[in-house]
């Protein structure tokens, strides 16, 4: 007689998301992977005097999401520090930064430019009064600490006098146009790509501080029915914070590490390759950047941003955007991790970077893109030929259906790109192509339900999925670009028992998708989440 199962789902609405879809009333696990699908009766008598059996009263049972593309120590920090996603205005955030500072005042922390008032996650786009934060801004927050608050996507940020004086002298040789001027050549606080650099280093946390931010956001993820992610990592204590959760067993998703290219000898030094690791942490691709973002109006396109008059000073410069990596150093570092072995992914959201990022990966010297899983990330202003690319390669997409709520008329991607709104991530355009779609998040917030929510119910057909279709993207598409697709990804006998209960039924309420409730995650067979 085999062993009994250590847990039994029964009388639910479980759904495998192979192709095509199947559904089973019951399932049981075993040791962490799932052991039998079939009806309510089969699978009981699989119990046993241990089991946990738990009666689903008919929820929705799915693969446990997988984000391919955040940055959990920023989601951590919206949880820790000012969450600016919640500011209606300018003077809203100036409210929650200056409701920050007295938090630190109360906890005693140093006035000096050790302790920062820090805030994330604002998005102007949203806002009457749609203009970046400035120095002026921030200023009004009435501190002796320098003050940063930092854009949604990461790619703008402003500080304040403190900081601007604090470092003054990295910001002095910083690329021309990043460090954003007035008309009298003076620094408006506004800083973009690499000029935001410098606070990325002196505010970056110590081991202590990084696995208080990991903790909370972990703890995020399991609410969200996030059972593994893709984290995209430079300069941070958190690899080694997911490592001790691992051998200490508290960790409750599973991690892919994707390194910055300035990594990369360090890796090839110590051994650490791709899909080197644990069943819990393992080394995922070699990362870059291209281009910046839509929100800071430096994602490189083809034709000037729509709204280029609103442009000041330096920024006005290069019409078209502006490249972090130009394609020659792309070209190299690509050629270098490949011949390496390593996976590759490249940011890259403006047309011409899309195109950048497969020229260098049809022209390394070495290695097949499609059999590497080279990847990339955001491809939101992809064209015909490009989608044509990625299919023909084997290119993963690695794409953010979350950004989809800026696509509506009106919104930021109608402000910077005119009709080209529509032209925006074309996740049907790929999918019918054949492209290998990949869904994540990129923190912008981590929440797959909204994602999915999102692509169902794009504005454009060629961005719209079926509720099967933007599911299987955030679970097997995600699975697949992490090279994890015969252990993850879909509910089946043998797999890995990751697996997130939802309160209602993605299918029966596609137009609200986002305020369904995630009832239960499951990782490797433990309940992580219970509501």
């Amino acid at each position: 007689m085999s062993d009994a199962a250590d847990l039994i789902l029964l009388d639910g609405e479980i759904h495998t998301l192979t192709e095509p879809d199947e559904t089973y009333e019951a399932l049981a696990v075993r040791d962490g992977r799932i052991l039998r699908l079939g009806s309510s009766y089969d699978i009981e008598m699989l119990a046993g005097v241990e089991t946990t059996v738990i009666d689903l009263e008919g929820r929705v049972v799915l693969p446990g999401f997988i984000d391919a593309h955040t940055h959990l120590t920023t989601v951590g920090r919206y949880l820790v520090h000012a969450d600016l996603s919640a500011a209606d205005s300018p003077a809203d955030a100036v409210e929650l930064l200056a409701e920050r500072a007295a938090e630190l005042d109360e906890e005693g922390a140093s006035a000096t430019g050790e302790t920062w008032v820090l805030g994330y996650g604002y998005d102007e786009s949203t806002w009457t009064e749609k203009r970046y934060l400035t120095r002026s801004d921030l200023d009004a927050v009435e501190t002796e600490r320098p003050v940063a608050a930092f854009r949604e996507d990461m790619h703008v940020a402003a500080v304040d006098s403190t900081a601007l004086d604090l470092l003054a002298d990295a910001f002095a040789v910083a690329q021309p146009g990043t460090v954003v001027t007035d008309d009298a050549g003076e620094p408006t606080g506004v800083l973009l790509e690499a000029a935001i650099d410098p606070v990325y280093e002196t505010v970056e946390p110590d081991p202590a501080e990084t696995r208080e931010i990991v903790l909370a956001a972990l703890a995020d993820c399991a609410r969200k029915g996030i059972t593994g992610f893709h984290d995209m990592v430079r300069g941070s204590h958190a690899p080694g914070v997911y490592r001790d959760l691992d051998a200490a067993g508290e960790l409750t998703a599973r991690v892919r590490l994707n390194y910055w290219s300035d990594h990369l000898d360090a890796l090839k030094e110590v051994g650490l390759r791709t899909n080197a690791g644990s069943a819990f942490v393992e080394t995922g691709a070699i990362k870059s950047y291209t281009d910046g973002s839509f929100g800071g109006r430096t994602a490189k396109l083809s034709e000037p941003y729509s709204d280029v008059e609103a442009l000041d000073g330096d920024d006005a410069d290069d019409a078209t955007g502006q490249w972090v990596v130009d394609p020659d150093e792309l070209d190299e570092v690509v050629a270098d991790a490949t011949a390496a072995g390593y996976q590759f992914t490249a940011h890259a959201i403006g047309d011409v970077a899309v195109e950048a990022v497969l020229d260098a990966y049809e022209d390394a010297a070495v290695g097949d893109p499609g059999t590497a899983r080279h990847r990339i990330e955001h491809a939101e202003l992809a064209d015909d030929e490009a989608i044509g690319r990625l299919a023909e390669t084997g290119v993963v997409a690695s794409v953010q259906p979350n950004f989809l709520k800026w696509a509506d008329e009106g919104g930021l991607y109608a402000a910077r790109l005119g009709e080209r709104r529509t032209e925006t991530n074309r996740y049907r355009a790929m999918l019918d192509a054949g492209v290998h779609l990949a869904f994540g998040s990129d923190g912008m917030p981590m929440d797959p339900l909204l994602g999915v929510h999102h692509a169902v119910n794009a504005p454009a057909d060629g961005q719209r999925l079926t509720v099967t279709e933007a599911l299987r993207a955030y679970t097997h598409g995600a699975a697949y670009a992490g090279f994890d697709e015969d252990r993850l990804g879909t509910v089946e006998s043998g797999k890995l028992a990751d697996l997130v209960v939802l309160e209602g039924s993605p299918w029966e309420q596609a137009e609200a998708i986002r305020e369904i409730e995630v009832a239960m995650t499951i990782v490797d067979g433990e309940i992580v989440h219970e509501q």
